[in-house]
């Protein structure tokens, strides 16, 4: 606003205007799985809608469909799309998951005409895909694709088809914007099971992998949880968000792959050095900026792009140029630092040097909007100066206006308002009481604001038609510089993903350094075969709740045979040396150190677990029943390359059956070949499966033991395994130190004692025991010497004056 009174000249500028721009409401993110099952072939592929990545997996066999039931089990799927028209086993395996009561997916089922592979592949070329170069014609598609599409495997594009049919008839991601605005699909990325190493809920859930715990404010997170005391909770010390989610999937997805874990292996040694702990530091520091490239990628693609969301880009950008310079002065051996050199190429530092030269970051946090750099745009440069030079004009404009109005009009302001352009604006008079005193020869009246009245003039007007709406020519412009800028950075989107990619493996893998620095964690040797050996353990998740003044490694030196069979005494830590061997292997299976001075792991296929029985109502199974249906996974499930981890089996019911199922379960595994056997360590107390010769005999089976020293009646755990049985439980020596009183134990003692020597137990329940007892035999006696057969002999008196007063007592 500019004006000029009598008194004074003044310049005063209206406030810029801002409209608020809220998130839209979208549908919780969730995976949309497609699956095609044919004559004994899979396959899939899924969208997340929380990274918009499109995951296919080429054709693979899957006759009793296990490989789609990892799938699922690892993707929990918001919905599975599948054909109307499908083999046999797979209306079973929908069928399966409608029994599950822990998870119900929606199953969607679509005519098979929408499966069909041309219609998927006019589907894909079709579909919304902002990372192809910009110009490209539909000829050229198809090559393009296919560099980074496999359109061999049939059964998959038929999959794709479906799953994209699905995702634009759900508006997925898009249900706010206009119809012609299809589901962005921002990367294509393959999807693959090979070499995984194959894990149950239950597995993760003994050895304590995972483990939620309610958030104490619900508000933190969206999902009201946390993650407790667990393996995950323990070595995810990841700077970013998609470090940890990559982590989360290394933790689901072992693997036994050599090249794969030894790509791990050698950044986690690089980094645990104490001489790289500078160039440690300066690399998290850059971590901390790398932000979510997708969720910033997506709202490029739909034109939402935020002033924050310039900002997080360029940190993530400038960020990932300096963890390439950092890495470049690093040794070239280790190929993760090879990648990162190579592939984080000068496209970023274009990018963030474009970004840096383009945005003015202050001004647009000031205004809220996107607003450009000077000497980037010439005709955004002249607007902004004609717009800076102004108010100076329009006080001019004023004073002239000023002069050929009313004597009574003290003073007058020249203001512009955006979208509604110049107007002249004076003091309301005192005798200006109705519209029609609003009148002014020569003007227009326009509006009342407070007691200002405004008035269009004729050199309003043609301020209009000199400089026109500045503002909103402005924003244009601006708007227009930053679609440029989109296009640029989304044509070079291929650089930003190996940038998240590389950055999330190299964030994980410092995760794992730092966590084996601080726990004193050792490198771990890895053998092709499958025979695993750990040496000095120490269970991962028991020492990371002591501190370094109570821990007391203890040394568990264990050398696994095919089956190895452990009589622990009844021994207070056998679950939690169960554990540690299952830690151990699975923490090398992801490419961690490991809590031990020496291990040698062997690479197993699968890891099982019957330790501990997972409890709910919902399920509707007794104790049993959950620990019969792990051991019959173990026993149909492994092969003679997994590990099986049984402890106490056969518990849940009475001791001739409970010892009868062990004995056949051993058995079944002991009478194959050694290939097909797998590594099982049991742990029992079921002493007489020796005892009474249950199991035949087979060079596979080592027999295991705790060692134990006796000081006087204290029983003392040396804590290391021998060969050897176990034939006393020492529950009585145990129960001492679990606090039970001295007497109780005594008297379970001699009833032991009695019991395996087949006399009589007296009881201890009544005072006077051996007195009692001496009168009873007695009385017994002069029973036996009653004269009966006397017909003078009152029976009758005789019980009312010997007996009952005897039992009246005795109460």
């Amino acid at each position: 606003m500019a004006g000029t009174s009598r008194a004074e000249e003044r310049t005063q500028t209206p406030p810029a205007a801002t409209f608020p721009t809220d998130e839209d409401e979208e549908d919780p993110p969730g995976v949309y799985l497609s699956v095609v099952a044919q004559k004994g072939q899979i396959g899939l592929s899924y969208y997340d809608s929380k990274d918009y990545v499109l995951h296919y997996m080429p054709d693979a066999t899957d006759r009793n469909l296990q490989l789609l039931s990892r799938v699922v089990q690892e993707l929990s799927p918001k919905v599975i799309i599948t054909s109307a028209k499908q083999d046999q086993s797979m209306v079973q395996f929908i069928k399966s998951l409608g029994c599950n009561p822990d998870y119900k997916p929606e199953v969607v089922v679509y005519p098979n005409s929408d499966f069909g592979l041309e219609v998927g592949k006019q589907r894909l070329l079709a579909a919304n895909l902002p990372f192809l170069p910009a110009g490209i014609t539909d000829k050229e598609k198809i090559p393009y694709l296919s560099s980074c599409f496999s359109f061999d495997s049939v059964l998959m594009v038929r999959a794709v088809g479906a799953l994209l049919k699905c995702l634009d008839k759900r508006r997925v991601g898009v249900e706010l914007e206009d119809s012609s605005v299809g589901v962005p699909i921002l990367q294509f990325r393959v999807y693959a099971l090979n070499d995984m190493v194959y894990m149950d809920k239950d597995t993760y859930s003994v050895l304590q992998i995972f483990k939620s715990e309610l958030h104490p404010s619900v508000y933190k997170l969206k999902s009201g949880e946390k993650e407790g005391l667990s393996l995950f909770g323990i070595l995810n010390r990841c700077k970013s968000a998609f470090g940890s989610k990559l982590l989360r999937k290394w933790f689901l997805q072992p693997t036994r792959d050599m090249a794969v874990l030894w790509r791990r292996k050698e950044v986690v040694q690089f980094f645990t050095s104490p001489r790289n702990s500078d160039t440690f530091k300066v690399l998290q520091g850059c971590l901390r900026n790398i932000r979510s490239i997708p969720t910033l990628l997506h709202r490029m693609a739909l034109s939402h792009t935020k002033v924050n969301d310039w900002q997080c880009l360029y940190k993530t950008v400038y960020s990932a140029v300096c963890i390439r310079d950092t890495v470049r002065s690093l040794p070239r051996s280790i190929k993760l630092f090879q990648e990162i050199s190579t592939d984080f190429t000068d496209d970023l530092f274009y990018i963030a040097s474009l970004i840096s030269k383009v945005v003015d970051f202050e001004s647009s946090l000031a205004e809220n909007r996107f607003t450009i750099k000077p000497n980037v745009d010439p005709a955004v440069d002249e607007k902004k100066r004609r717009m800076m030079g102004l108010p100076d004009f329009l006080t001019e404009v004023a004073r002239t206006e000023l002069e050929n109005l009313d004597s009574r009009i003290p003073s007058c302001c020249v203001i512009y308002i955006p979208l509604i352009g110049f107007l002249l604006s004076i003091p309301r008079l005192p005798s200006m009481t109705q519209r029609e005193d609003f009148e002014i020869a020569g003007l227009e009246f326009m509006f009342l604001s407070g007691e200002r009245l405004h008035y269009r003039s004729e050199k309003t007007r043609g301020l209009d038609d000199l400089l026109g709406d500045l503002h909103c020519d402005i924003r244009d412009l601006e708007t227009s510089v930053m679609t440029q800028l989109q296009n640029v950075v989304l044509q070079r989107s291929g650089s930003l993903y190996k940038v998240l990619s590389l950055s999330a493996e190299l964030d994980c893998l410092m995760a794992m350094a730092l966590a084996s620095q601080e726990s004193a964690h050792s490198p771990h040797t890895l053998t092709p075969h499958t025979h695993p050996t750990q040496l000095s353990q120490t269970h991962r998740v028991q020492v990371s709740t002591l501190t370094p003044h109570t821990l007391t490694p203890h040394s568990h030196p264990t050398q696994l045979n095919q089956v190895s069979t452990l009589t622990p005494h009844t021994h207070p830590t056998h679950p939690t040396h169960l554990n540690q061997v299952g830690l151990i292997v699975f923490m090398a299976l992801i490419g961690s150190d490991v809590p031990a001075k020496e291990a040698e792991i062997g690479l197993v296929d699968g890891i099982f677990t019957r330790m501990q029985s997972r409890e709910s109502v919902s399920v509707g199974l007794s104790t049993f029943m959950i620990d019969l249906n792990q051991m019959s996974c173990a026993l149909k499930e492994s092969t003679g390359n997994s590990l099986v981890l049984i402890d106490e089996f056969g518990k849940g019911t009475n001791t001739v059956d409970g010892l009868s199922l062990l004995a056949a379960c051993i058995s079944h595994w002991l009478v194959k070949p050694a290939q097909q056997c797998p590594h099982v360590l049991l742990a029992t107390n079921f002493h007489s499966l020796l005892q009474l010769d249950l199991l035949p005999p087979s060079p596979l089976l080592s027999l295991l033991t705790f060692e134990t020293a006796i000081d006087g009646e204290e029983l003392v755990f040396l804590y290391q395994l021998k060969e050897g049985v176990s034939h006393f439980c020492y529950a009585a020596n145990i129960a001492k130190l679990a606090g039970v009183p001295n007497e109780l134990v005594q008297r379970a003692i001699e009833v032991s004692e009695l019991y395996r020597a087949g006399k009589t137990i007296k009881r201890i329940d009544r005072s006077g025991s051996d007195q009692h007892s001496s009168k009873y035999h007695a009385m017994v006696e002069r029973f036996l010497h009653l004269p009966l057969e006397d017909s003078s002999f009152d029976l009758t008196a005789y019980m009312r004056e010997e007996v009952l007063p005897l039992a009246k007592y005795e109460g």
